[in-house]
């Protein structure tokens, strides 16, 4: 068979093959009608439609910065400072991960703020769910568990710090701070609380690495790294002491 018979089969069967996917394309979208998607800006001609645009658009930045607002009002903050320097103590390295660390301290949030959680399902979302309440009550209602809880672990000195760096009025109650001046000061709080937690933390174990350190001179042991050595003591001293049920029961009851 010559080279012309070939190109003239491959052609016919080429040609045969995009007639029967036309009629199979054509028969298909005739039985299975798919749906289309539109998406365009317009103009609005009624105020309502911008009032919807701009409610979409702040619902949007809201759940962009939710992991701010976790980290900012919430236990979460504490929690993770002290499990870092519970990790950096030990010597560990990466043992737990910065993933384990995230998970753990997410989880232990959630345990601490679910009276504050569920405050706020009862007096604020169910109540706006139902219609007896309109947005901004709900709003109001929504914030006052959660300015109780900072308030509850936020100093007077740092508090007092953010509302003279303000420029205000001095407040004559807790009423009268705004939610926006409570936040930083919670955080500086809840550093000050974690720092504290952490240097106590880190005494036994520097007493472990001293104490490792000195026999390995008296050994003139001088070049090998008292690190390697008393990392499996820390450990083992850690594991002894139920370390990780005291250190979570202690971050547990700090916000007691």
């Amino acid at each position: 068979m010559t080279t012309f018979m070939h190109k003239r089969i491959w052609l016919i069967a080429f040609l045969t093959f995009t007639v029967m996917a036309g009629y199979f394309s054509s028969a298909l979208a005739e039985t299975l009608p798919l749906p289309s998607l539109n998406i365009g800006v317009g103009t609005a001609t009624k105020p309502g439609e911008v009032a919807t645009t701009i409610q979409i658009f702040l619902l949007l930045t809201i759940l962009s910065l939710a992991p701010g607002l976790l980290i900012m009002t919430t236990s979460f903050t504490r929690i993770v400072v002290v499990l870092s320097f519970l990790r950096t103590a030990l010597g560990t390295q990466q043992a737990p991960s910065n993933q384990i660390i995230l998970a753990l301290s997410l989880f232990l949030t959630f345990f601490i703020m679910t009276p504050v959680w569920q405050q706020i399902n009862a007096d604020a979302y169910q109540p706006f769910k139902a219609g007896t309440i309109s947005q901004e009550q709900a709003f109001e209602k929504a914030v006052k568990p959660v300015r109780k809880f900072m308030l509850s672990q936020t100093r007077e000195k740092d508090l007092g710090l953010f509302v003279s760096l303000s420029k205000q009025s001095r407040p004559k109650n807790a009423d009268d701070i705004p939610t926006i001046t409570i936040i930083p000061a919670f955080m500086i709080s809840e550093l000050r609380t974690a720092f504290q937690i952490g240097f106590l933390i880190y005494i036994p174990f520097i007493v472990v690495d001293m104490v490792v350190a000195s026999v390995l001179m008296s050994m003139g042991m001088m070049m090998l790294p008292p690190v390697m050595i008393s990392l499996p003591f820390k450990i083992l001293l850690f594991v002894l002491v139920d370390g990780w049920g005291l250190v979570i029961g202690s971050l547990v009851k700090s916000f007691g």
